[in-house]
């Protein structure tokens, strides 16, 4: 068709697939938005636990654990670096329970609390299926959010390139950048989908990279590809390591395969120490750095029932590749640089959550604009 551009292709796919998509979009990001501080707003409605120090009382890691083996199956322990806080155990409660129920203790009075339920749990557990699935069966959800989310993509995309003018001039391109609020609301509403959607792009496409992983196997298999590594391939996919130690007279206490990991990690930061399950087992430790720049990474030791060390990870000496790779979750979620990375996250999802609205809004105008025209 003659006169019938790219760029107007272009734009008419992007207003299209956006009208077509919009409820879903707006649903996912909505759901989103409010999942970004899920922690933080449960947090406000729970009872704080302080510990307070006293010298000589603390109780070790063995005597506390003994005491909560009543619970369930004990499986593992952090220890915060702030001595005010709580040890952290994680205790199978029933042997069908794939994760641990947490309970906070204080290792000077022995006191011990499971972690509370918060009145918020089942909103935010219907944002999350939101979020996944439409609050829909898995598998019929799933793939529906994976389309849209594909479309999502190519609607930042396409978007991006649109929001530059035809000629590439400063004066043009200047416009783009700020919302005018003195004009009219058509305008205002015009600008705000223009500019905003501008600003969160590429978080925006950073989210639907990394969200499409949850979605569609193939997306997985060909980020895996594309990585050199494999994605989700963490838990239960690094190399295995078995006890070299054929017969121990004694095993170590908590406190000093503790004392053994500040020895390798001679740093202040989070523990986390995960029991022994067997005669044969080792221990797996990680730990997080406090001053880190980023919340979500840890070091991993390994070490044998005689306290060598088996193996020791360091996250920033591992390639580039396996990095992203494990840390598509935070990536995705903002968690990546703690409260600083949500913050911009929280703001790009609200933004995300307009533009279905203000796109909407664009469309209606231009169609009551021709209809003006036809009448006249």
């Amino acid at each position: 068709m003659k006169g019938y551009t790219f760029r107007k292709l272009l734009n008419d796919l992007h207003l299209w697939l956006g009208l077509g998509s919009g409820i879903i979009l707006f649903l996912v990001c909505l759901s989103g938005t409010l999942l970004t501080f899920e922690d933080e707003i449960k947090e406000l409605f729970l009872e704080e636990i302080v510990v307070q120090p006293v010298e000589g009382k603390k109780q070790s890691i063995a005597e506390l654990k003994s005491s909560l083996e009543k619970e369930g199956i004990v499986s593992s322990v952090t220890i915060r670096a702030d001595i005010h806080e709580p040890y952290q155990f994680s205790v199978k409660t029933d042997p069908k329970q794939r994760r641990g129920t947490t309970f906070f203790v204080d290792p000077y009075s022995g006191e011990y609390r499971q972690k509370q339920k918060s009145s918020l749990d089942g909103f935010f557990m219907s944002m999350f299926r939101m979020h996944r699935w439409l609050l829909l069966d898995s598998k019929i959800g799933r793939p529906i959010v994976g389309v849209a989310t594909l479309i999502f993509l190519f609607l930042a995309i396409s978007g991006l390139y649109l929001w530059f003018p035809k000629k590439l001039k400063w004066k043009k391109i200047k416009p783009g950048f700020k919302i005018k609020f003195s004009a009219n609301w058509k305008r205002i509403n015009h600008d705000l989908h223009n500019t905003l959607g501008f600003y969160a792009c590429i978080f925006l496409v950073i989210m639907t990279l990394t969200g499409l992983c949850w979605s569609f196997e193939w997306y997985r298999d060909v980020s895996s590809s594309v990585l050199g590594t494999k994605v989700f391939g963490g838990r239960g996919g690094g190399p295995k390591f078995e006890s070299q130690v054929i017969e121990s007279n004694k095993e170590l206490t908590a406190e000093q395969v503790l004392q053994i990991t500040q020895n390798e990690f001679n740093y202040e930061g989070d523990v986390s120490l995960f029991f022994l399950t067997s005669d044969s087992d080792i221990y797996h430790i990680t730990k997080r750095k406090s001053k880190a720049i980023s919340p979500v990474i840890s070091n991993k030791l390994v070490l044998d029932r005689d306290g060598s060390v088996l193996n020791k990870e360091i996250f920033t000496d591992k390639p580039l590749n396996v990095q992203i790779a494990s840390l598509i979750k935070p990536i995705h979620t903002g968690q990546i640089f703690g409260t600083f990375s949500k913050i911009i996250y929280f703001v790009a999802c609200l933004i995300a959550t307009s533009l279905p609205i203000t796109g909407t809004l664009i469309w209606w105008n231009k169609l009551n604009k021709k209809k003006k025209k036809v009448k006249k």
